[in-house]
């Protein structure tokens, strides 16, 4: 039975790892343009954002983008003037924020005054906990994004460099119902209860109707199948 599924299976993988190596592509080119822009300190808060607007916004512009939120957050202390900062911007598709205005591409209007009541240390946050412990790329969520979309989420990071320390991360947001959208058929196609998760075994997209998004599966006895260089897999 299972050689009869492995083509629907070696297609879910590939689905799976071409869907987020294709953001990690922007990103990545995106971390090599700030690093090289920053070769020469000092740079401020001014400066980050012309350059992180001027990179972002064609992904973001794009006709079915799947990116909703991208841009870079600043290691406390980099920027000349200023301790805290996020240059993010948020896509058509992302409606964080806009009551009933039409959505459109914008900036965060992030708060980073460290003594207001409203202000979140992202730097205790997933997305920038591990590419700070690791010096890699890494997926976070399925996770509810109060910061960016207030939505199921899925942020994509990557660390950028600056004399061998890390300086800030930069990113990417998807939501999870669109990439369950693109990926779901791909998953059903593999023609059993089958679940795409990530690292700390949580549910990304699933047929089984019993494993909601961001649930917990006991892996114990499946049959585990990495995508490719993402951090997610696909159980069955």
């Amino acid at each position: 039975m299972r050689n009869v599924l492995e083509p629907a299976v070696r297609d879910c993988v590939t689905a799976v790892s071409s869907t987020f190596q294709a953001v990690f592509d922007d990103i990545e080119a995106w971390r090599v343009e700030i690093e090289r822009r920053v070769s020469k300190v000092p740079v401020t808060s001014a400066d980050i954002d012309e350059l992180t607007e001027r990179l972002v916004v064609p992904a973001l512009s794009r006709d079915n983008a799947v990116i909703i939120g991208a841009g870079f957050v600043a290691a406390p202390g980099f920027l000349a003037d200023t301790e805290w900062h996020l240059a993010w911007w948020l896509g058509h598709a992302n409606t964080f924020g806009i009551g009933s205005a039409e959505p459109s591409i914008r900036r965060l209007d992030a708060v980073e005054d460290p003594l207001s009541d409203s202000f979140r240390d992202y730097t205790t946050l997933e997305w920038w906990r591990e590419p700070a412990a690791t010096g890699a790329a890494h997926i976070t969520g399925p996770y509810v994004d109060y910061l960016c979309t207030d939505d199921y989420t899925l942020t994509l990071t990557v660390p950028v460099l600056h004399d061998g320390r890390m300086i800030g991360v930069v990113g990417a947001d998807l939501y999870v119902n669109e990439v369950e959208r693109l990926l779901l058929p791909r998953v059903r196609a593999i023609g059993a209860q089958a679940t795409i998760i990530n690292t700390s075994r949580r549910v990304v997209v699933s047929t089984d109707a019993h494993l909601p998004t961001g649930s917990i599966l006991n892996i114990d006895g499946l049959d585990v199948v990495p995508c490719g260089e993402t951090s997610l897999s696909l159980v069955r």
